[in-house]
């Protein structure tokens, strides 16, 4: 039996990136030009010519401003789900600020024409140790899945020890399902090899061997990536070396990177892969 891998793509600008946050203070996004449409109308054409399908995590901010792009992923046979509101950390928002997040997450994705997000992921992964009580709100509020934990050492997010496959997540509440992002076992550790920038950096067979590898043993992969990451025109800014490499290495290769992915592999959204497995309805 074919495995099926799963891809998303966590929807937001450029602008909206944590490297580039202090950049681009909240109360300027309205005034910069959108960038959205470059990207997404190369990812959609890439999953179109492969005949891939994907989950599309937007921000409740984008939805707002840009609703025909939660139309068209619907139409294109794709799952919409939540990628909080604008972007804040889980620790920055707390256990109340996080529900009022989520609401309105929920609101402005519906308000766009998707049904109510069964599944989420967290602002640049930071369902942490710090965070676990984000498992509780996704239950109480009847999320099927989350996404959120990276079981990678990090300086900013990450539980290493985490377990990298597919789990169930058990709260006093109920349950949900994790489904992690995809790291490799190298020397005695998870590495990242489940997108963003380590999808840019690394050499696309790197990527395509993980894949590969997790197809062998049964188990389905976990991909992520972000339209502006097939956007190598977009304005360079100002900042740290460490954050401006993270943010635009690789940017030019991308695309082709992910056509040959999307190729060599069977790829669908994560409630697809989960409900074939049965751990979703």
């Amino acid at each position: 039996m074919t495995v099926q891998h799963a891809i998303s793509f966590d929807v937001e600008e450029y602008f909206q990136v944590a490297n580039l946050r202090a950049n681009f203070p909240k109360a300027e996004w309205d005034a910069i030009d959108s960038r959205l449409d470059i990207g997404m109308d190369h990812v959609l054409g890439a999953l179109e010519r492969t005949g891939s399908r994907a989950t599309f995590f937007f921000l409740g901010w984008i939805a707002e401003r840009h609703p025909h792009w939660v139309t068209r992923c619907l139409e294109a046979g794709h799952e919409i789900a939540s990628h909080g509101y604008d972007h804040d950390f889980l620790w920055d928002l707390g256990p109340e600020g996080a529900a009022k997040d989520l609401a309105r997450t929920e609101e402005a994705l519906v308000a766009a024409g998707a049904g109510r997000p069964t599944g989420f992921r967290a602002s640049t992964f930071t369902l942490t140790e710090r965070t676990l009580w984000a498992f509780d709100l996704l239950v109480e509020r009847g999320y099927a899945y989350d996404s959120s934990v990276h079981p990678v050492v990090h300086p900013t997010y990450g539980i290493a020890d985490f377990d990298p496959d597919i789990s169930r997540i058990e709260r006093d509440g109920g349950s949900l399902i994790e489904f992690p992002v995809t790291t490799r076992r190298v020397l005695g550790r998870n590495v990242p090899m489940g997108g963003g920038g380590y999808f840019r950096l690394y050499p696309g067979g790197v990527i395509r061997s993980a894949v590969g590898a997790l197809e062998r043993s049964g188990r389905s992969a976990c991909i992520y990536l972000h339209p502006w990451e097939f956007d190598p025109d977009q304005p360079r800014v100002k900042t740290g070396a460490l954050k401006s490499f993270r943010h635009y290495v690789g940017l030019g290769s991308s695309l082709a990177k992910l056509e040959a992915l999307l190729s060599a592999y069977s790829f669908v959204g994560l409630a697809e892969v989960l409900r074939g497995r049965g751990l979703i309805e």
